[in-house]
């Protein structure tokens, strides 16, 4: 029997102290005493002989009345690669699985249900693509060779709304794969090495997309085989902890979020462009046209924004071409771009202000907002992603 690692959810970069694998598959069980043995003798059969004895099994049951883990055990004197863990203090299946990645020595971590429903035999598939240095490989339902086998239409358009929520809530992460609700997966230790995890309900996957660093994602199609005893109150309770998973990691994510640096600049440029306008058209100041004011305190913001956002919004691009003359260019581009943005600002600015009668420190806020979506999808496919390549 495997002790339960304590503490936080977080996978080493080396394994327990056993020896070094290539592959360690965690199984997460609960109620699986009469599907565990074909299971097992299946995964067996596929992995072995391309493996060896290189590889383990790992069996996290969350303590099943039914005796999983006791019958995982003996079927242990048959199968030396089989490991067996039993939990009493926790419950769920994403954190049984990340339980069972912090007590496995594999280079590669693995994944599947223990119900059947993820064909073993997908294994050997998803392994491949490791080795040809993927860091992440997905068994996914919505690519070629995938189905959902019997699922009515109102399940598959649940399934697709629940994918959609998930892209809108984090679509720099989920948006890169075709099935990231999939619980069959595999993923390299180096990656997911040091990264917390804090998952909710059943979908690790999620955790790890939003979470880890990752490049090279490939998938592999499966068909997916329902479980008949599924039930709409198991349903219900996953789409709830899926949905508390989104908004967390949103949260928790959100400072990394380009989108949110750039408004988050946007907001200090806001302050420097209002601060010259009022400075520069008061009646109360200096009284210029309000025109003339506008334009000077757009084009000080404007410089104020390009240099945090060459620092901190993008500025991993930044960095990818140092020196002076470079990011005077950025500077260029990025003058450009806003200049249309600012054009565009002084249009609504005026027609909200002279025909409108609008307060003008309200009218020039509205304009802001318009040309922020402008702003940020112009500079990220124009300047900055010119100067990551």
């Amino acid at each position: 029997m495997i002790p339960v690692p304590e503490g936080p959810l977080v996978v080493s970069s080396t394994g327990t102290g056993g020896r070094r694998l290539k592959l360690s598959l965690v199984i997460p069980t609960y109620g699986e005493a009469r599907n565990i043995g074909e299971v097992i003798e299946r995964v067996e059969a596929a992995l072995t002989p391309a493996l060896g004895d290189d590889y383990e099994i790992i069996v996290v049951d969350d303590d099943s009345p039914d005796g999983t883990a006791a019958l995982a055990l003996d079927l242990a004197q048959r199968y030396p690669r089989l490991r067996v863990m039993r939990r009493t203090g926790e419950r769920g299946q994403s954190t049984a699985v990340a339980r069972g990645f912090q007590a496995a020595n594999g280079d590669v971590l693995g994944v599947m249900d223990g119900d059947l429903q993820h064909p073993p035999e997908t294994n050997l598939e998803l392994y491949r693509e490791m080795e040809q240095g993927a860091e992440l490989t997905i068994a996914s339902r919505h690519v070629e060779g995938g189905g959902v086998s019997d699922w009515t239409m109102l399940r598959r358009m649940v399934a697709r709304l629940a994918q959609l929520i998930g892209i809108l809530v984090l679509p720099a992460a989920l948006g890169r794969v075709s099935d990231p609700l999939s619980g069959y997966f595999m993923i390299r230790r180096s990656v997911l090495s040091g990264v917390p995890l804090k998952p909710l309900g059943y979908v690790l996957l999620v955790e790890i997309l939003a979470r880890a660093k990752i490049r090279w994602i490939a998938e592999v199609g499966y068909v997916f085989r329902e479980r008949a005893e599924a039930s709409s109150q198991a349903s219900l309770r996953i789409c709830v902890a899926y949905l508390a998973q989104l908004v967390r990691l949103r949260w928790a994510t959100l400072h990394e979020s380009k989108l949110f640096r750039f408004c988050v600049v946007g907001a200090s440029g806001v302050v420097v462009d209002m601060g010259f306008l009022f400075l520069l058209s008061d009646p109360t100041m200096l009284g210029f046209g309000l025109t003339r004011s506008k334009l000077g305190a757009a084009e000080l913001a404007i410089v104020n924004n390009f240099l945090w956002n060459d620092a901190w919004t993008f500025g991993d691009a930044a960095r990818a071409e140092p020196g002076l003359a470079r990011k005077f260019r950025r500077f260029l581009g990025y003058n450009a771009i806003c200049v249309l943005g600012v054009i565009l600002n002084v249009i609504i600015l005026n027609l909200l202000f002279n025909l409108a009668s609008m307060n003008r420190y309200l009218a020039n806020a509205i304009a802001i907002i318009a040309v922020t979506a402008w702003n940020y999808g112009m500079n990220k496919k124009l300047n900055w992603a010119a100067s990551k390549r």
